[in-house]
């Protein structure tokens, strides 16, 4: 195969195709497309920030649609899914443990996530927590009561907490399952019994394996992307080493002066990306953990979008809001809204929906986006959207007509 050139439209074609986003699903979505779904992604990173449903679920639903949210769960407690760090705190297809297991055996390396100060200091309760799981069975953090009188903010977990913590890292403890999104920990060898580390690959076919799943997963890659999605250390491995040896295939998108990688499994995608044959046409919600944008400079270089999460960042200081989504619309990052599900009440709020500057905001743009707003709604058990402001102001209105004349879904100003 010849070194293919793509457009920037042909680059974020094939991204997104690889990623599962090119077009909407012509099927209803069954459960093992939950599991396919994060054996395509190579993950499903958790979090717990819950104003619209919480980030693993999105992440599927922009995929699959509507489905059923508990198969998620279902999944990990019937062992065909495991948490483990990958690029942050994951979801991890179970068959993919072995990839992960040198994380667990040099544990210190892992920075905050483990401390060995810890183990070292507290090895007494530490053992009497292993012995007391042991004998009774799994836990939750909260069958601890707290006695410290700190708040239990995230840097001040209760000292069983941290305990529980730092076993998950370093491999002895595993989550077995969880109950209203809290993690129940039990032992890794009830929980994965036909594990044994003779199993173990090497570390260098670990390194390979990560840098040959991250460019499937990506659709191309710059070799600088690579590292970020498994957050593997130093050595990297050379992808182009990897091409030299046929694993990999080179190619060129315009305007950058280094190549992209490819993987042989995506050689006819990548053709029809190059023949601008790919047609992206699904226009959805991302939640902010989405790989398309978890990475703040290939969703800025693949997509011009600057993107940041501002959650952390002082309400005075915020520009777009607390927990702003991505708008995907037909290969395009065009914007985000800042919105808040409020379930009881049945009412989808977006505090604000802000478009890209520049932006050609046609009437199909704005029935595509009150579209993917109404579904989200409805996934959301919302029976109305409120859109409170927009940036071009005047389409804070067009989308509230938009949404209007749907007879599917209500909306109010």
């Amino acid at each position: 195969m010849s070194e293919l050139h793509l457009s920037m439209d042909g680059a974020r074609a094939l991204h997104l195709a690889a990623q599962g986003l090119l077009q909407p699903r012509r099927r209803k979505a069954a459960k093992a497309d939950v599991l396919d779904a994060i054996r395509r992604m190579e993950m499903l990173q958790i979090d717990t920030i819950n104003v619209v449903a919480r980030s693993p679920y999105l992440v599927l639903w922009s995929r699959l649609g509507d489905y059923r949210s508990e198969w998620l769960d279902e999944l990990l407690a019937e062992g065909k899914l495991f948490e483990y760090w990958a690029h942050e705190a994951c979801f991890l297809p179970i068959e993919d443990y072995g990839l992960y297991r040198h994380r667990m055996l040099d544990p210190a390396a892992m920075g905050w996530k483990y401390s060995s100060t810890w183990m070292r200091e507290r090895a007494g309760e530490v053992a009497a927590l292993l012995a007391h799981i042991r004998s009774q069975g799994p836990v939750r953090s909260s069958d601890f009561e707290r006695t410290d009188g700190k708040s239990g903010g995230w840097w001040e977990w209760k000292p069983e907490k941290r305990s529980l913590e730092v076993l998950f890292t370093s491999g002895a403890l595993m989550i077995s399952r969880r109950h209203n999104f809290q993690r129940v920990y039990d032992l890794a060898e009830r929980v994965l019994p036909g594990w044994s580390d003779a199993q173990l690959p090497t570390l260098a076919d670990v390194r390979r394996s990560f840098a040959l799943r991250t460019v499937k997963a990506l659709g191309l890659a710059r070799a600088a992307w690579i590292p970020d999605y498994h957050r593997t250390r130093r050595p990297h491995v050379d992808p182009a080493a990897l091409a030299g040896e046929g694993l990999l295939l080179r190619a060129r998108v315009e305007g950058w002066n280094d190549p992209v990688y490819i993987h042989p499994d995506h050689a006819a995608l990548a053709q029809q990306a190059a023949d601008g044959a790919l047609s992206p046409t699904l226009t959805t919600i991302l939640s902010p953990f989405d790989p398309v944008v978890w990475d703040r400079r290939r969703a800025l270089e693949l997509f011009g979008f600057d993107y940041r999460l501002e959650c952390y960042t002082p309400a005075a200081k915020r520009r777009y809001g607390y927990f702003t989504l991505p708008i995907l619309r037909r290969g395009a990052l065009v914007g985000r809204i800042d919105a808040k599900a409020h379930r009881r009440a049945g009412i989808f709020e977006v505090k604000a929906a802000l478009f890209e500057p520049g932006l050609r905001t046609s009437e199909a743009l704005v029935r595509d986006v009150a579209g993917a707003l109404q579904r989200c709604a409805r996934w959301h058990g919302c029976t109305q959207v409120v859109i409170n402001r927009a940036e071009p102001d005047a389409l804070a209105a067009r989308l509230a007509l938009a949404l209007e004349s749907s007879p599917r879904l209500g909306q109010a100003a």
